[in-house]
């Protein structure tokens, strides 16, 4: 359908040399966009630029502390010289620090916040200026379930994230007369390969504890995987969701929807 087409599009899909970002940038890639990604080290956005690049995709890559102000807006100066301005923002950079609430420091605590919920701010003020200018635009926050969720040892990231989801409606509510939408994607638990620990087989034979945890609890009864994240990605970024604005959409296989079996 039309209506999906990316086609003309400049897309910045922040920390997103692998991963679901990575998965994010290749179906915008798909749909017709020009990628844009960052990264922290340039060793990552060279890696990121070698897989992009296996898949076809004429991708461009830049270095970027997106916690940075200063920075970021180099960088999308940057951007709107060499490639263009800007049309699809994807705040996927992040951090999670699984350490109890008690046992972390305060550092630690502003660390996960200034990446996860800081950061997102301070891009998407980068880019909604040129935005009105041009009349249409697109912001696509990472959220979690987390936004909605809490659970052991993720206070700071549970917290970011509500707030990232918050941030999400401000947006919607301040600039969607200047016909930009903001929504947000609530990734269930995710097979990548920041989470490859937890569904590591045990010595025994045995399924990783969290691993059996999480098919318990998910009505799907798997992992989800970045892929499954791509066709909502596209749709937010397309002209299809022109009249969405200030949702959180969770592909997490039914997981906020399930109160859990019943003990026999």
């Amino acid at each position: 359908m039309v209506n999906f087409s990316l086609e003309g599009k400049v897309a910045l899909v922040t920390g997103a040399s692998y991963g679901i970002g990575f998965a994010i940038a290749s179906a915008y890639a798909q749909a017709g966009a020009t990628i844009v990604f960052n990264d922290i080290k340039q060793e990552l956005v060279d890696k990121g630029l070698a897989a992009y690049e296996e898949l076809g995709i004429k991708a461009h890559g830049y270095v970027c502390d997106v916690t940075d102000e200063e920075q970021v807006n180099a960088l999308v100066a940057k951007i709107e010289k060499e490639v263009g301005v800007i049309d699809i923002l994807v705040n996927n950079a992040g951090i999670i620090k699984r350490i109890p609430m008690c046992e972390m420091s305060a550092a630690e605590f502003r660390q996960v916040i200034d990446v996860d919920l800081n950061a997102p701010f301070i891009v998407s003020k980068a880019v909604i200026p040129s935005m009105i200018k041009k009349g249409h635009g697109k912001i696509i926050n990472i959220c979690s379930m987390m936004s909605e969720l809490g659970r052991e040892t993720v206070s700071a990231y549970a917290a970011a994230k509500g707030g990232l989801k918050m941030l999400t409606r401000n947006i919607a509510s301040e600039y969607g007369e200047y016909n930009i939408q903001c929504n947000g994607i609530g990734p269930g638990y995710i097979a990548t390969p920041q989470t490859a620990p937890l569904r590591e087989i045990q010595p025994d034979g045995s399924r990783h504890p969290f691993d059996q945890f999480i098919i318990a609890k998910t009505p799907a009864a798997r992992w989800g995987s970045a892929e499954d994240l791509q066709g909502p990605a596209v749709f937010l970024a397309s002209d299809a969701s022109d009249f969405v604005n200030g949702h959180v959409l969770y592909v997490d296989g039914g997981i906020l929807a399930y109160i859990g079996k019943q003990p026999q």
